[in-house]
This record gives structure tokens, C-alpha cells and sequence, in this order.
């Protein structure tokens, strides 16, 4: 590696989880968080690391997408997520197809040499990403050390921040970095725990709306519209995948981020969602649309384009004027 590199990471527990322990094992290296409707291949992310000129690029949980994140820039991608494209001349460390599948936080920790004293952060992406009962040996050792309990709720709290209004993990990203255990985590001793309690009753308050919203169905799809700042929509169609085992369900929500509709989409049924985003894909959108898991995906589109497709969805009474 030519020098310090920039971890570029997710604001969900899993990628905060990453980001901390690729941070915490790497002398130097520096970190950006990659929030609310940003991905490292949007032009504005990309115009802002021409900038500032990184030695190296790790990008970590945000996908394997088409393209170089910066052309002539050595970068590591380390992520398991189904891959949407080749991602130029980058080097790929990915848990996709494997079973069990690893997590993001999981990958970096052996990529890290699996150091003990971050085995806890290993945990929080594998209990972040729901792959608590795929048998991972890192996952029962921390459960063992830290407790269940004490490891679920720190998850929670971690969480909370990246599904406000604001969108800001940073607070919860320093407690990764500073903490030795989830218990320190949520002892309160750190200033950034009250933030965090703070963001979680914010999104509880968003959420009691947004329950109160009925699905629309039309053939294979259920359609939950939503009007919320925060980041409700992956919770709301994953609570409903199990209500609606048989659907391709997706919770979008027009009011996260102006101009676009962010979306998410969750099925219990054997559906393909990667393929059944990719036969609907609109014509001319970019890489937010799409990407994610078989089972979990889900993405962002232009007004414009959000309605072209829920009208060819079969829902033309959603479009937004």
C-alpha cells in the first residue's frame, strides 16, 4: 500500500462495524462516512476524493459496483453484497455466495488478522445484518465474553443515528472507535450514548406513523408509500415481509431525501429482487438503483423515474406530482 488509505464505509452497524475495526488496525488511516443517498460512484462523492487525493482507497459495505471509485487510485472493496458490476482495477474481498455468508465487519476482521480485542465489533455486523443464527464461530465466542443481551442492544443503539432525520453516524462510529466491549458502549460514560438514546426516539416516534400505513397490492407486489425524514423504510417492508410471505414488498418513502423516492424491498417468497429490479430497471438511472441481497434490496430513483416505474409497476396512482 502506497500510504495511510481513506476507509470509505456505511453508516449501518455493519459498515460502522468495519470501518472501526479496519481503522482501529490500521496506523494512519483516515475515514469518510458514506450517508444518507451517497455512494462512493456518484459524482459528488467522486469530486470530492479527487480532492483530497488518497494514498489508497478501502471501501467497505457499499456494494461492488461498475467502474474504478478513483481512477489510478489502488482501492480494496471489501463487502458482500451481490455484485452490479466490475469495479475497474479494484481489489475485492467479498462473502458474497459463500454459506454462511459473512458480513462486511466479519470480512474486515479476518482481513485484519481477526485481532481479539475487536471481536466484539465482528459481532455487532454480524448481529447488524441479521446472520445471528448462520453459526459463525466469531458470533458465539463474543456472545460468550460480552452476553447476548449486552450485544443486541448496542447493535440497536448504533443503529439509531443513520435512520434520523439528519443521518449523522458519527457519533455512533466514535463510540466503535473508542469502546473496548458493548457494555462500555452503553454505559453512558461517552457523551455520544445520550445522542444515540436521543435518535432512537425519533425514529420510534416515525415509526408508529409509518405502521399506520396499509399496503397497496397489485399481483406480486406489495407497495407501502411513506412520508418520513428518517430512514423508516427498510424497518417497515422488512416488518411486513413476514405479513405478506408471498410478495415482492417494497416500502418507499418521498420524503427521506428531497427530490428522489428511497425505496427498500424485502420478500420471503424465493423471489430474486436483484433480478427483479434489473428487468424494471428505468432507462438512464444510475448506480443508487437496485442493489443489495436476493432477498433484501432496494434503492433511490429521480422523481421522473421513480414514477415511470411504480406506473409500470402497475401503480400509477403513486406517482408524485
Amino acid at each position: 500500500m502506497p500510504g495511510p488509505p481513506l476507509i470509505l464505509g456505511h453508516f449501518d452497524a455493519d459498515g460502522l462495524a468495519a470501518v472501526a475495526i479496519l481503522a482501529r488496525s490500521i496506523p494512519g488511516a483516515e475515514v469518510r462516512l458514506v450517508g444518507k443517498g451517497e455512494t462512493p460512484w456518484t459524482d459528488a462523492v467522486r469530486a470530492e476524493l479527487e480532492g483530497r487525493r488518497p494514498p489508497a482507497i478501502i471501501a467497505t459495505d457499499l456494494g461492488v459496483r461498475e467502474g474504478d471509485i478513483l481512477p489510478g487510485t489502488p482501492a480494496c472493496l471489501i463487502d458482500h453484497h451481490v455484485p452490479t458490476g466490475t469495479p475497474g482495477e479494484a481489489l475485492v474481498l467479498s462473502g458474497n455466495g459463500d454459506e454462511p455468508e459473512p458480513t462486511s465487519a466479519l470480512l474486515a476482521f479476518w482481513a485484519c488478522g481477526s485481532p481479539d480485542g475487536l471481536l466484539w465489533l465482528a459481532a455487532i455486523g454480524l448481529i447488524g445484518d441479521m446472520a445471528e443464527d448462520k453459526g459463525f464461530a466469531e458470533l458465539e465466542a463474543a456472545q460468550k465474553r460480552y452476553g447476548k443481551t449486552a450485544l443486541r442492544n448496542a447493535v440497536s443503539l448504533v443503529n439509531a443515528p443513520r435512520r434520523t432525520a439528519a443521518a449523522d453516524a458519527s457519533p455512533a462510529l466514535a463510540l466503535l472507535m473508542t469502546c473496548d466491549s458493548p457494555k462500555e458502549l452503553l454505559s453512558g460514560t461517552h457523551p455520544e450514548t445520550a445522542l444515540l438514546l436521543a435518535a432512537k426516539e425519533e425514529v420510534k416516534a416515525e415509526m408508529e406513523l409509518a405502521r399506520r400505513v396499509a399496503p397497496r397490492v397489485r399481483g406480486e407486489v406489495a407497495l407501502i408509500p411513506l412520508d418520513s425524514p428518517c430512514q423508516v423504510h427498510p424497518l417497515i417492508a422488512q416488518q411486513w415481509r413476514t405479513r405478506l410471505k408471498d410478495k415482492v414488498v417494497i416500502a418507499a418513502n418521498k420524503a427521506y431525501r428531497p427530490g428522489w423516492v428511497h425505496f427498500a424491498a424485502r420478500t420471503g417468497a424465493g423471489h430474486d429482487l436483484i433480478r427483479f429490479f434489473a428487468e424494471r430497471r428505468p432507462d438512464g438511472v444510475g448506480t443508487e438503483y437496485g442493489s443489495g441481497h436476493k432477498a433484501a434490496s432496494g434503492g433511490a430513483l429521480r422523481i421522473a423515474d421513480w414514477n415511470r416505474f411504480v406506473a409500470d409497476l402497475g401503480f400509477p396512482e403513486e406517482q408524485i406530482a
